[in-house]
């Protein structure tokens, strides 16, 4: 077994004189078999069990024991991946635009380590999904290979110009691969920064490696290039599985969306709103006439850059108001609370509210239900909280709020303006109506 596959231990001694990874092999243990192909086991791991992949394709680890027999039945090769190059154009097909930041879309497991690494370019991507060339001509460009906690503010302005460069030479759709842990952030990112959108940008990830039975990666990236090249909606949108089953995806308005699971495929949902389409069978569904038209001579504008100076801070009993005064004390121009109920923070908070608002701070109020949206002028804490300077959200999402605040703190430097602007509904990020799912 060469470098970075070896089994250790009592597991190498058993396995010394047979199989090697790759092999298939036939376990025997008391009454039960097992066959399938020798996998590595990661560097971290116990050397008591052995992994195999079945021929389901999933993995299953088997607890060595006296009694346990191994018998090599055929011949295999150690876990590969063969990087290919897309080759081809057809003129009657619109022209997409693939843009890799990594995630687990573009993402496979590292054997040595246990890790989902992001290991796959774009071109990789299109050459195991080759249905993709039948649906579009595509342009693929990798910026970076990050998983999503690692994307930060300055990585959202090199994605936006990215993405304009590319409508700049008359693309028809632009399809973002991105890690699903904050690409929420991301996608309202984009939504304020790519304005007057002249065609869809279409955000999309994956919950499952493409290398497990069960992923989700295939499945999301036709049906978001499916969307990018035939939708009627220049907007940014996220595009996911709709439900555990590979039926349908849907597209979420990007500044009203949020990650409800953590490793459910439909673990993204449209919060305060309904998706915008649905896409089944390659066939698109529209299920609102509420978004922006796509017009291919309408002309971008775009307004990239973001302000670090502003921060999300969510309240929780017992919060410490000196966390507040950091902020005021560290320059910050904005936070977003991310309150109780219909806006809320306790009463210990308010010394330190008021400091950060005579410091000229912008003050936004959100709410940490999921569901609904904040009413300030409710309850004494509240009424409070409104009468001295904190500016209530409406249904804006936590996430969205910020991200667009720390947009508009790039644009501006009058509060005046930037109250005006974060309380005004530019991108759908404002329901005057609630809608509970």
């Amino acid at each position: 077994m060469s470098e970075g596959y070896e089994y250790r231990g009592t597991a190498r001694a058993i396995l010394k004189e047979g199989a090697h990874v790759g092999d298939v092999v036939k376990i025997t243990r008391r009454d039960e078999t097992f066959e399938g192909a020798l996998m590595p086991r990661y560097e971290l791991a116990d050397d008591e069990h052995i992994v195999i992949k079945l021929r389901n394709g999933y993995n299953i680890g088997i607890k060595l024991s006296p009694d346990l027999k191994i018998e090599k039945i055929g011949l295999g090769a150690k876990p590969t991946f063969a990087s290919q190059t897309y080759i081809g154009k057809k003129e009657e097909l619109p022209t997409i635009v693939i843009i890799s930041t990594g995630g687990t879309i573009a993402s496979r497991v590292d054997y040595r380590t246990g890790a989902v690494r992001p290991a796959l370019t774009t071109n990789d991507l299109l050459t195991v999904v080759p249905r993709l060339a039948e649906i579009a001509n595509l342009q693929t460009e990798v910026i970076f290979t990050l998983l999503s906690e690692n994307i930060y503010a300055s990585h959202w302005t090199e994605i936006v110009k990215t993405v304009a460069k590319y409508i700049d030479q008359n693309c028809e759709g632009v399809v973002i691969c991105h890690g699903t842990d904050t690409l929420a952030y991301t996608s309202a990112a984009l939504s304020f920064a790519l304005q007057n959108l002249p065609v869809p940008v279409i955000l999309v990830g994956s919950q499952r490696s493409s290398d497990r039975p069960s992923s989700d990666a295939a499945f999301n990236l036709v049906n978001a290039v499916q969307a990018a090249a035939h939708a009627p909606i220049a907007e940014v949108m996220v595009g996911m599985h709709e439900t555990i089953s590979d039926d349908a995806m849907v597209l979420h308005r990007g500044t009203k969306v949020r990650k409800l699971h953590t490793s459910r495929r439909d673990a993204f949902r449209s919060v305060n709103s309904s998706p915008l389409a649905r896409i089944q069978r390659e066939e698109i569904t529209l299920l609102t006439a509420d978004y922006q038209k796509k017009d291919q001579k309408r002309r971008l504008v775009v307004k990239p850059f973001f302000n670090q100076k502003a921060a999300l801070v969510k309240f929780y009993p017992g919060l410490d108001p000196q966390v507040i005064e950091w902020y005021v004390q560290e320059g910050y121009r904005g936070l977003i609370f991310e309150g109780t109920g219909l806006g809320h923070l306790s009463r210990d908070c308010f010394s330190s509210v008021q400091k950060a608002i005579d410091s000229g701070m912008f003050l936004g109020m959100c709410s940490q239900c999921v569901h609904g949206r904040v009413n300030m002028k409710v309850y004494d804490t509240g009424r409070y909280l409104y009468r001295i300077g904190v500016t209530p959200l409406e249904d804006m999402l936590p996430e969205t709020a910020f991200v667009k605040l720390s947009w508009i703190l790039a644009q501006t430097t009058d509060l005046n303006e930037v109250k005006k602007v974060m309380e005004t509904n530019l991108v759908g990020e404002i329901d005057s109506r609630s809608i509970y799912d």
